[in-house]
């Protein structure tokens, strides 16, 4: 069975930094790529960033994080970790980890942790 144990939410003030963490365990397959996503209440799910774990490393951003957040990888701990700074108030949400046999195939899910950020 396939997990994804996430870590690192919370509360933040505008302009503060929080570090997610997400490790996949009892995989039965390659991971070829994690990712991170998040969820407002009443918005679409949408992509923040994702990783390759196999081959050439390649990354991409949401135009909303770029600059911001950083996302990188261990593969031999099978761990993603997204890396965020210059929060603001509409990077509120809840953050979701992704791992997949293939580029943004979002096999596997996992459950998700709050970021709020707020004065």
């Amino acid at each position: 069975q396939v997990q994804l144990v996430e870590s690192g939410g919370g509360l933040v003030q505008p302009g503060g930094s929080l570090r997610l963490s997400c490790a996949a365990s009892e995989i039965i397959f390659s991971i070829y790529y994690m990712g991170w996503y998040r969820q407002a209440p009443g918005k679409q799910r949408e992509l923040v960033a994702a990783i390759t774990f196999t081959g050439a490393t390649l990354r991409t951003y949401a135009d909303s994080v770029k600059g911001r957040f950083t996302i990188s990888r261990e593969n031999a701990k099978n761990t993603v970790y997204l890396q965020m700074n210059s929060l603001r108030p509409e990077d509120t949400a809840v953050y979701y980890c992704s791992t997949g046999r293939f580029w943004l195939s979002r096999d596997y899910w996992g459950q998700g942790t709050q970021v709020t950020v707020s004065s």
